[in-house]
């Protein structure tokens, strides 16, 4: 029997290689799709993305529980935290997915294999091998099989950095662990206020447990636009939760019951926190330590791939995508489109390579971060002449009904032309609005053509109609 020669393998089975997968089968190419586990779904929707939006949302709820008199609802006077049964809806919107990732490998027809997927080399006579590796599932331990096919893509994915000296247990916690604590602590230290360390501390505050953030750069969301960040900061301090920027962790230690953190705070002053358990939320490192990229021309910078704008590497025939590689964002959306900008070119389609100004990034905060684009120091930076128009939400009637009119959105733009140069929101439902202005700027949209885009009342999204007109000074409702 013939041995069976694959269009294209993929190694991991994140959003990336599973999305990659998905397109391949669509496009009717032969797919290997090779995951360590035996879930699809990656970091993503066991660990990250997925658990801690169903987390946030249980901790929304909350948030209105305790306001329930004032929205017409009597008699909610003792309700009480069930952690136990969050993580249960959160364990049961996981199992949901994965049974659906496994129903369209089916439908397009994908071989998903369990193990180690490795590279050995070169291709010969343009045929790639793949070992794979069992290591502790779907065979003997070690077992090794070979696996034939035209092309690679790599989208193994990522791992939680660690502080130096310390390691992962019950009471130092990385975002795997913090999920599956067996009830809420009553103190926790954040170190790190990127996206992950915030928004924990959204969480947990909101369930009740004492906060205190603890980060090396001067503001919290340090890639955000720094009104922004500003924002951010105020509403967390209104909420409770001790913020400390520019202070560097000196020690992190265990006691007798919980952890104890040091640091010096941006006065110089040495401070010491003591709490149930601390998160360690202080960035992402690349997995391409163990899939054998020595032994290909792949280049390497600071352990993530070089690829071109078609996510090829510099092994003809070896694909990268998702959190592996060079210059792209590690987020779920942006490795998946590198994941169908991979495949349409593998199966000689149109594509179009990926805008990096044009990748939202989202924060589910209470309140929400959603921005696109160049923030407003950024522009500037550039040579832009820039104008900038802000709109509370203040002053949007579906914020005042929903309860959550703090915030603004900031539109940043060419002065001379009125291109969306940036936008940038925090406040209700901002992750899902950044996709107008996603949309708005792709389309090159000018500030000109959205100020007379009509939109829907009452609607969140009116506060972007009035954040472009504030961009000429002719917002309605400020």
């Amino acid at each position: 029997m013939a041995e069976t020669v694959y269009d294209v393998a993929i190694i991991g089975g994140g959003p990336a290689g599973y999305t990659a997968a998905i397109r391949a089968g669509e496009f009717g190419l032969k797919v290997a799709l090779i995951e360590r586990t035996d879930k699809l779904g990656g970091t993503c929707l066991h660990w990250g993305c997925i658990p801690t939006k169903a987390l946030l949302f249980s901790a929304e709820i909350w948030d209105h529980l305790k306001h329930a008199a004032d929205y017409g609802i009597d008699n909610v006077t003792e309700p009480k935290i069930n952690w136990p049964n969050m993580l249960k809806r959160k364990n049961a919107i996981i199992t949901k997915h994965v049974k659906g990732l496994e129903f369209l490998m089916r439908k397009n027809k994908v071989n998903t294999i369990e193990g180690y997927g490795r590279l050995t080399g070169p291709a010969k006579d343009g045929i790639h091998t793949v070992s794979i590796y069992t290591e502790g599932g779907g065979g003997a331990a070690g077992e090794q099989s070979f696996l034939k096919t035209k092309n690679v893509l790599l989208a193994t994915g990522s791992d939680a950095k660690m502080l130096p000296g310390l390691e992962a247990d019950t009471r130092i916690l990385t975002n795997i662990e913090i999920l599956s604590m067996p009830t809420v602590p009553k103190s926790l230290v954040v170190i790190g206020a990127g996206a992950v360390g915030v928004e924990f501390s959204s969480i947990f505050r909101s369930l009740g447990a004492e906060v205190t953030i603890v980060e090396f750069l001067p503001r919290l969301v340090p890639v955000e636009d720094e009104e922004i960040s500003k924002e951010l900061t105020r509403q967390f301090k209104k909420r409770g939760i001790d913020v400390n920027t520019s202070a560097r962790v000196e020690k992190v230690e265990k006691t007798a019951e919980g952890v104890k953190v040091t640091f010096t705070d941006q006065n110089g002053k040495t401070v010491v926190k003591e709490a149930d358990k601390v998160l360690v939320a202080v960035g992402r490192s690349p997995r391409t330590d163990n899939v054998d990229i020595t032994k290909t021309k792949i280049e390497l910078d600071r352990g993530f791939i070089k690829t071109n704008d078609a996510m090829e590497t510099a092994e003809p025939g070896i694909f990268a995508i998702g959190d592996i590689v060079s210059g792209l964002p590690q987020l779920a959306h942006s490795g998946s489109m590198a994941g169908m900008i991979a495949v349409a070119k593998i199966a000689g389609k149109h594509f179009r390579p990926i805008n990096r100004l044009r990748i939202p990034g989202c924060t589910y905060t209470e309140p929400q971060i959603g921005s696109v684009g160049l923030t407003e120091t950024a522009a500037k930076e550039k040579g832009h002449e820039v104008k900038v128009g802000k709109f509370p939400f203040a002053g949007n009637s579906k914020a005042t009904i929903v309860d959550s009119h703090d915030g603004f959105v900031k539109i940043v733009s060419d002065a001379k032309y009125g291109e969306i140069l940036g936008v940038h929101i925090i406040g209700p439902s901002a992750t899902e609005l950044i996709s107008e202005a996603v949309v708005a700027m792709d389309l090159e949209g000018t500030v000109d053509e959205l100020m007379y885009t009509i939109h829907a009342h009452p609607t969140l999204s009116e506060a972007m109609l009035d954040a472009y007109g504030a961009v000429e000074g002719m917002a309605i409702n400020a």
